[in-house]
């Protein structure tokens, strides 16, 4: 695992070790890798809401049996403890230490971003309510230029992941190769931090003014069904 990035990492090393750990057990064999769970937060955790805690675990740990295991419970307790000093740093503007495995084995392999970003763009589409949906319905004068700011910070996502160079050549352009591909995907990378910071901070202050407009309250997956039937939301009306 290497880290990314000049401000301390929001969790003692321990714990982070310890979380490594208990996301390769066997009862979580379907869980994020610390990676993945990293990119999946800083999703998570922005928005026009945030998914709810017990809904994240769910998608990092693979499952609810996975949760209900020993391993499970302990991973969940240092995700609790992740999360919060995330969303700390996030909030004040430092923008995260990124946690990230190697592309292969050798001593002087590169960074792998790839399964970083997509676990985030995994988590922006498991959002109760969809990111640009949100800012389309927003009747404010700034709507049209609050969308392209939060297609811009997306940018280094979508570059690394391939999204937009697939988009580019499904729309007929050509994308860069060689040296200037080179030169785009590392200005991506080292801007990434960065562009996650801004993304929350964005979504902060959405939520906070209230110009994104939610008027029925969430009901999370594992929360009673307001049908009234006593059987969980997803197990009733919210299931797929």
């Amino acid at each position: 695992m290497t880290e990314q990035a000049t401000t301390p990492s929001p969790l003692a090393d321990e714990l982070l070790d310890r979380l490594e750990f208990l996301l390769d057990d066997p009862a979580l064999e379907e869980a994020m890798r610390l990676d993945e769970l990293q990119g999946y937060l800083c999703a998570a955790l922005s928005g026009p809401t945030q998914i709810d805690p017990d809904d994240r675990l769910v998608d990092i740990l693979g499952s609810e049996d996975a949760l209900d295991s020993d391993a499970g419970q302990e991973a969940a307790q240092i995700i609790g403890l992740f999360s919060k000093a995330l969303e700390a740093d996030l909030a004040a503007g430092n923008p995260p230490v990124l946690l990230l495995y190697p592309k292969d084995e050798s001593e002087d392999s590169p960074s792998d971003y790839l399964p970083w970003c997509q676990a985030y763009l995994a988590g922006v589409d498991q959002a109760t309510e969809d990111w640009f949906e949100c800012l389309e319905d927003d009747r404010s004068e700034d709507a049209e230029e609050q969308i392209n700011y939060l297609d811009e910070r997306l940018f280094p996502l979508m570059v690394l992941t391939g999204e937009a160079e697939a988009a580019a050549r499904e729309h007929g352009e050509e994308w860069p190769e060689g040296e200037e591909r080179a030169e785009i995907e590392q200005d991506c990378e080292e801007d990434l931090p960065q562009a996650v910071v801004d993304i929350y901070r964005f979504w902060l202050a959405k939520r906070g003014v209230a110009t994104i407009r939610n008027d029925e309250p969430r009901i999370g997956r594992n929360d009673p069904c307001p049908c009234g039937s006593g059987k969980k939301f997803k197990q009733c009306c919210g299931k797929e």
